[in-house]
This record gives structure tokens, C-alpha cells and sequence, in this order.
């Protein structure tokens, strides 16, 4: 598992946002177009490409993008 393919994998759910927008450091909640529903897409995206059930919990605690991976990785 590689942080940049999480990247493109967790990028796909934006339509409006640039890819350029996406690194480790990026605080998705700052991103104009994240909501409510692009976190239950991210949750169904670890889940179909990772086999890994995020909580809601460690959905609010992560910060950035290399969180949520790291999260993920952790439960491999």
C-alpha cells in the first residue's frame, strides 16, 4: 500500500477539486468541496479498495490525508 495511490484513490470522490490540491499534508476538512457525504465516500472507498472498515471515530480524528492512510494502514 502506497500513500500516493491512497491519494489518487481518495482524489477520485472530488469532481470539482484540483488533483494538484491532494499530498500527504492536505487537511481535507479545509477543502471547499469536502461535506458529510464525501466522508461516507471515503469510508465506502477504504472499504472497497483496502478492506477496511474506518469508524466514524477515526474519521473525525484524522486531519490530513496521510492520516486517514496511516489509520488504514494500521488495520492491514
Amino acid at each position: 500500500m502506497e500513500i500516493k495511490d491512497f491519494i489518487d484513490n481518495f482524489a477520485s470522490n472530488f469532481d470539482e477539486t484540483d488533483t494538484d490540491s491532494f499530498t500527504p499534508e492536505t487537511k481535507f476538512r479545509d477543502l471547499d468541496e469536502w461535506t458529510s457525504m464525501l466522508a461516507l465516500a471515503t469510508m465506502a472507498m477504504v472499504s472497497e479498495e483496502y478492506d477496511v472498515e474506518l469508524t466514524a471515530e477515526e474519521m473525525r480524528n484524522a486531519q490530513t490525508i496521510e492520516d486517514l492512510f496511516n489509520t488504514t494502514k494500521s488495520h492491514l
